[in-house]
């Protein structure tokens, strides 16, 4: 039928051409933004998958900026460790020198002042080495303290648990700072070692921490950090005098005299006092996991007790030759146990280094996961441009054929 009052030809060109100018308007609005999924409307349930990992990505980002500030807090640290060390190496120079039999009394008296003037160095370096409000070498931050200096190492705590071993307590100890051989009943021998034994996959790698009985508790829990890398850390609880070894991953330990099997007498390092063997059942805590580490803190300033200068205090006298000595033998007991503390250290800054790179990688692959959920393919989508240009062209002009057609009618009327 033939009507000037409705056109169907010029109706279906008209809804193929805004069909057209829709689809272009799309792929305009691709090749402009570089991606197929640029709101909710485009496809809703990417979009959401999207924003979700996008948000991951900017929190990822923050803990690896936390992660930075912690490092250049170890830094820090480290740095004023190793001026203290610098500083060590002249007390002693001055207390060597001070032991020998020929100086006069003027000599001494020098002696003397320069090792006081080095010696006072000391507790400005610890406090000074502050970055951002924290400090780990002048007992602010030390680990069991209230202010303990502890870093996010992940936006979302771990699925795959804590792996958590407690020994039993050790007795007549209520300290951190106690020597392990003041334990009642625990024998610790020359060349006693402990090693952790942790498996993955089918790479199997064993730590080993030597065991010193003239160890304070600290420094020993501080050794199963260094040791492991960070693999491994140990706690102790001043209430229960309970010393408790935590990993991420399964773990074995195992206790060895210096004849290379064994015991201690009180059964603590094997963590069960009626125990025949020396190797610990892993107990594995349910759980989250843990998402943040705790660095270990120190107190580098002189005579602070149980910590690596206990024994150089403004008591030590260098002006007789006996009194050198002494100096001498406190000053190397320093240097051990400040080189002690400054290996903990590293060793953390390494781990905080290796769990930011982890870090990185992760946040790279996720975003190349939105990518392929959302970015436009712009060869696709310039050759489809070029497709629906034309196609616009065709359908204007099949418009215009379609609008001209009642025309025909006025023929019949001539």
């Amino acid at each position: 039928m033939t009507s000037v009052n409705t056109n169907y030809g010029a109706l279906v060109a008209l809804q193929s051409l805004n069909q057209t100018t829709r689809e272009l308007a799309e792929v305009q609005n691709r090749v402009n933004t570089g991606l197929k999924v640029s709101s909710a409307k485009d496809n809703g349930a990417v979009f959401a998958i999207a924003e979700g990992q996008r948000a991951r990505v900017a929190s990822l980002g923050a803990v690896m900026d936390g992660i930075d500030r912690a490092t250049s807090v170890i830094d820090v640290g480290l740095s004023a460790g190793e001026a203290i060390g610098d500083i060590l190496k002249q007390l002693k120079e001055k207390a060597v020198a001070a032991q020998a039999n020929d100086l006069s009394q003027d000599q001494r008296d020098a002696l003397q002042a320069d090792f006081d003037a080095l010696r006072d160095q000391i507790n400005q370096i610890a406090n000074a080495a502050t970055f951002n409000g924290s400090n780990l070498v002048n007992g602010t931050n030390l680990t069991a303290g209230s202010s303990a200096f502890s870093v996010l190492t992940s936006d979302i705590s771990g699925t795959a648990g804590v792996y958590e071993l407690d020994g039993v307590a050790l007795p007549a100890l209520s300290s951190a700072s106690e020597d392990l051989a003041t334990a009642t009943g625990l024998t610790i021998g020359a060349n006693d070692v402990l090693s952790f034994t942790i498996t993955s996959g089918n790479e199997t790698t064993t730590f080993t921490v030597d065991v010193d009985a003239t160890d304070t508790i600290q420094q020993f829990i501080d050794s199963v950090g260094s040791s492991s890398g960070g693999r491994v850390t140990a706690t102790y609880d001043d209430t229960t005098g309970v010393i408790s070894y935590h990993s991420n991953e399964a773990f074995d330990v195992t206790y060895e005299d210096g004849a290379g099997a064994g015991v201690d007498d009180d059964g603590y390092f094997d963590g069960d006092p009626a125990a025949t063997g020396s190797t610990m059942a892993v107990v594995v805590a349910p759980g989250a996991g843990s998402n943040s580490l705790t660095v270990s803190g120190f107190d580098f300033r002189l005579g602070t007790a149980g910590q690596a200068l206990a024994n150089l205090t403004g008591a030590l006298d260098i002006s007789t030759a006996a009194g050198g000595a002494t100096a001498s033998s406190a000053i190397d007991d320093a240097l051990t146990n400040l080189n002690k503390d400054l290996a903990s250290l590293g060793a953390q800054s390494k781990a905080l280094d290796v769990q930011k790179t982890f870090l990185g990688k992760l946040s790279d692959s996720i975003e190349a996961g939105i990518g392929n959920l959302v970015d436009a393919d712009l060869a696709k989508e310039s050759a489809r441009l070029q497709s629906l240009q034309v196609k616009q062209q065709l359908g204007a002009q099949a418009l215009s054929i379609a609008n001209s057609a009642p025309s025909i009618v006025l023929s019949f009327f001539r």
